[in-house]
């Protein structure tokens, strides 16, 4: 490979490899500027919505709404930023540096829970804690309580229960982000504070954390996105937030500006974090000893702390995953749901299953195509462009649903106009007003992973691959598909499972966007639950978490492999 290097330097290198990249340098600018117009044209169009106003219920929402919404949200996100940090860097750091009693099934169960998605866990917990559910009626029976006044038990349907489901479903995204960041940590520094007496708490403290801190501001970064992006939970368990708002005044007061005006508060929050955790990585390199590469050999736990360090971990587990999930096949089996099995819920899985896979596909496509881009044009416009189009993932999906009307709506009008020349006919809204409507939307909101995952597939292929196809007579198309593919092919298998299992669980865009009789799994479980039946809909809800579980265990699987697998702000 050097030698082939050494051979193609020079001003003739040079001046061939820029003349075979001509052509391919103008499709990569127009592939990456079509990439961050998926995003920009969405948020221009919320903004234009937003400009048009609406004089009659803006001075209400000022008033009694925003601030309201914004105190409930910024409360939540605070909350869930702290149960996230304990149990997901905690648990990743026992596992790292440990090693105790059913510590190698914990490596697989801890990330489980994003297969549990928000919603359904809240609708789980309030059927067990609320005032009629099996924890308080046991509590009354063991203990002679009657009525409400005489015990008191902390209200499920509230802010810090809100705070307590969600953040022990979404840790996952903190847990996976600091295992990697402790998995590569350098043993010199660890082995030299051992030996001068430090205790583990102390070398977590001092040492293991401050290196870790930009994983863990991404991994916050991602469990708060995901919390902003909740409706269903947040609405069930009684918490106004923003994103609730938007989704309450469009369709309950019938406010499409009123609506991207609470759109656009919103996104000043996004932007705030977003800055949060491009600020936590602000110096994320940092040097060590090249002839020491060695990771901190772990501590063998025995006797009590063992077994502390076991139930820690456990802890999240059970309440973030196995709980919903044994509540959902229990309430499956006493109900009786798989033997009255009803065909349409077969008919919403096959669609949902179809959404996610068309999805993923093009999302995996662009993914690819903007990371290709960047490596045949390696520009600053080009590098912006890219940049933009992953900020979609940080866009909550009621916005990204909001923004999207407009142009969708604008795409139908322009192939009704060129129908109507050329066939004298309309075609009526087959974008709109179709499942194309959702897929763009996942599409929008996912690109980032798959862009974020095959940009770091292509920083560990050397450009060398690239000139020696290129020598040999090969064609741009022929270098992504014979070098570039089965070298990133890991890394696209990463971000198709993780896009797979989002789309899955997607509520807020689904909702807003789906065709009339068209249901997903997570919108026939959302109208069990508004009309106060979640229970018949446990089935569907079973079915989400069972699809989920696999890609999830893939992604442990991968990351274990490779703990640099980056998340979608990475």
């Amino acid at each position: 490979m050097s030698t082939a290097s050494a051979s193609l330097d020079g001003p003739a290198r040079r001046g061939a490899v820029s003349s075979f990249l001509q052509g391919p340098r103008l499709a990569a600018t127009a592939i990456a500027v079509s990439v961050a117009a998926l995003v920009l044209l969405p948020l221009a169009s919320l903004a234009r919505i937003a400009a048009i106003g609406d004089a009659e219920i803006w001075p209400h929402l000022a008033s009694y709404v925003l601030p309201h919404a914004t105190l409930q949200t910024v409360l939540l996100l605070a909350g869930v930023a702290i149960v996230t940090t304990i149990a997901g860097a905690g648990t990743a750091w026992l596992v790292t540096a440990f090693r105790f009693p059913g510590r190698n099934a914990l490596l697989w169960l801890l990330p489980l829970p994003l297969a549990i998605p928000t919603y359904i866990a809240a609708y789980v917990y309030v059927d067990i804690f609320d005032a009629a559910g099996p924890v308080q009626s046991a509590l009354r029976a063991t203990m002679g309580w009657h009525t409400a006044e005489d015990y008191w038990f902390p209200p499920v349907r509230s802010l810090g229960g809100a705070i307590f489901i969600i953040g022990l479903v979404v840790y996952p995204y903190v847990y996976l982000a600091a295992r990697a960041m402790f998995q590569t940590q350098c043993a010199i520094f660890i082995d030299a504070a051992r030996s001068l007496g430090a205790r583990p708490w102390a070398l977590m403290r001092d040492i293991v954390l401050p290196l870790a801190r930009p994983a863990l501001a991404v991994g916050i970064s991602l469990a708060l996105l995901e919390t902003l992006n909740d409706i269903g939970a947040s609405e069930y368990l009684g918490v106004q937030t923003l994103t609730l708002s938007v989704f309450t005044t469009w369709l309950n007061r019938g406010s499409l500006p009123g609506a991207a005006q609470i759109a656009l508060a919103m996104l000043t929050l996004v932007a705030a974090l977003i800055a949060f955790e491009r600020y936590g990585r602000r110096r994320q390199k940092y040097q060590t000893a090249m002839q020491d590469g060695r990771v901190a050999a772990p501590i063998v736990l025995r006797g009590r702390q063992a077994w502390l360090a076991t139930f820690a971990c456990f802890l999240p587990v059970a309440f973030g995953f196995l709980i919903p999930a044994g509540f959902l096949l229990r309430e499956t089996i006493e109900r009786g749901l798989v033997s009255g099995f009803e065909f349409a819920l077969l008919r919403h899985g096959v669609t949902t299953v179809l959404l996610a896979a068309a999805a993923t596909a093009a999302v995996l496509m662009l993914g690819l195509a903007a990371a290709v881009s960047l490596r045949l044009a390696r520009r600053p416009f080009v590098t912006g462009c890219v940049a933009l189009g992953t900020l979609g993932y940080a866009v909550p999906g009621t916005v990204l649903a909001l923004g999207l009307l407009a142009p969708l709506v604008a795409a139908d009008d322009a192939l009704n106009w060129l129908s109507q020349h050329i066939t004298g006919q309309s075609l009526g809204l087959i974008i709109a007003g179709s499942s194309v409507a959702v897929i763009v939307a996942y599409t929008v909101r996912f690109l980032a992973i798959s862009i974020g995952f095959v940009q770091a597939g292509f920083a560990r292929v050397a450009t060398e691959f690239d000139d020696v196809a290129r020598v040999c007579g090969a064609r741009p198309f022929t270098v992504v598909r014979s070098v570039h593919l089965p070298l990133v092919r890991p890394a696209l298998w990463g971000a198709a499972l993780l896009v797979f299992v989002d789309c899955l669980k997607e509520l807020p865009m689904t909702l807003l966007l789906r065709p009339l009789n068209v249901e997903t799994l997570s919108t026939y479980i959302y109208q069990f639950a508004t009309r106060g039946n979640f229970e018949e809909g446990a089935l569907a809800a079973l079915l989400i978490v069972a699809a989920g579980i696999l890609p999830v265990m893939r992604i442990v699987r991968l990351a274990e492999a490779d703990p640099g697998i980056p998340g979608p702000l990475q």
